[in-house]
């Protein structure tokens, strides 16, 4: 199959007819899936501390350090929410944060630890990138020597998060302390050269043009080619509700249903070197969802236990593992839940 070059992509984003664009990512997507099965994982997101510096301004979840509801879970607490998540059957919790200003590798080696040998089912897929070089720069040491130290305690993957657009023009903008794209890419390319798999992401729908939304597949799609060490591709769309970004820039417009089918299509078709594609359900709503899955997602995500951050700025959807499998039985798929490595564990 002949690879799509950015400028193919950038006008099947413009000119593309939807219909048409959905039926060529369904079609790539039996050629990756052709057993027609559409997987999930039963998991919870853990945002062991809402205490950030970083300021994103699309963020309505951080609160700052002396702010009154600021916080840093417990060990206690971080238990009790793992044994609820086991109540269920889950296996996997997506552990991340504010970005916190005080806590150093030396804490987050300790969590790591004790959860990994408390519940050593469970996998810990944690800390997005920028927590990564910031544990880093505050405990000073190397980035490689910050993923193996929590590798080593039980960490085995980490989450795309903080991504949003890799183009520095944009970032500056949106949140202009958050490091750059180039050093978002080096803790990726660092966490796979160390055998460690992660995700990738996008958030799109704030100040980014068409070409930039492009460049950002190519940028994780070179980086796919050099290291094969990322398991998939998760997009959304930004939610602006209690943002200071929507705030400062009141013109920005929520992204349609059509948008996000249309760029999750060709995002299927450029990223021809990821296995899979998740759909985001959380920010578009089990209809939109499900319809992702015609347009190249092969993965309904998570069950979602529990969601704060995007919550926070106004989505509010909700579904539990039986109204997944009936989402994907109703489009005649076969649903499976899955692990952290895509790996099937039970099939409905």
């Amino acid at each position: 199959m002949k690879r799509i070059s950015i400028d193919e992509a950038l006008d099947l984003i413009q000119n593309g007819d939807l219909k048409t664009l959905g039926d060529m990512a369904y079609k790539r997507k039996k050629e990756l899936h052709p057993d027609g099965v559409t997987t999930f994982v039963v998991d919870r997101n853990i945002n062991y501390t809402n205490v950030c510096w970083v300021d994103c301004k699309f963020c309505a979840f951080y609160r700052h350090e002396k702010e009154d509801d600021g916080y840093i879970l417990t060990f206690e607490q971080i238990d009790q929410k793992i044994e609820e998540l086991l109540a269920i059957g889950g296996t996997q919790i997506l552990f991340q944060g504010g970005v916190h200003p005080k806590l150093e590798i030396e804490w987050y080696e300790a969590l790591v630890e004790h959860i990994h040998q408390k519940y050593p089912t469970i996998t810990i897929h944690g800390f997005s990138a920028i927590e990564i070089d910031y544990i880093a720069r505050r405990s000073k040491i190397t980035i490689e020597e910050t993923l193996k130290r929590l590798q080593a305690k039980g960490l085995s993957s980490i989450p795309g998060a903080g991504a949003e657009i890799l183009s520095d023009r944009v970032r500056d903008i949106i949140a202009p302390k958050k490091l750059d794209k180039d050093t978002w890419l080096e803790v990726h390319r660092t966490a796979h050269k160390i055998g460690m798999k992660s995700t990738a992401t996008m958030m799109f729908g704030t100040v980014e043009t068409d070409k930039e939304i492009v460049e950002h597949w190519d940028y994780i799609r070179q980086l796919q080619d050099e290291t094969g060490g990322f398991r998939a591709f998760i997009m959304w769309s930004f939610q602006s509700a209690n943002t200071q970004l929507k705030k400062e820039i009141p013109t920005i417009q929520k992204q349609s249903s059509n948008r996000y089918l249309r760029l999750l299509a060709v995002a299927r078709l450029f990223l021809d070197n990821f296995p899979n594609i998740q759909s985001s359900w959380v920010t578009q709503g089990s209809y939109i969802g499900q319809m992702a899955l015609l347009y190249g997602a092969n993965d309904l995500g998570s069950t979602m236990m529990e969601e704060n951050v995007v919550s926070a700025a106004g989505a509010t959807n909700a579904m539990n593992q039986n109204e997944m499998i009936q989402l994907i039985r109703d489009i005649g798929e076969y649903p499976a839940k899955r692990n952290t490595a895509y790996e099937i564990l039970e099939r409905f």
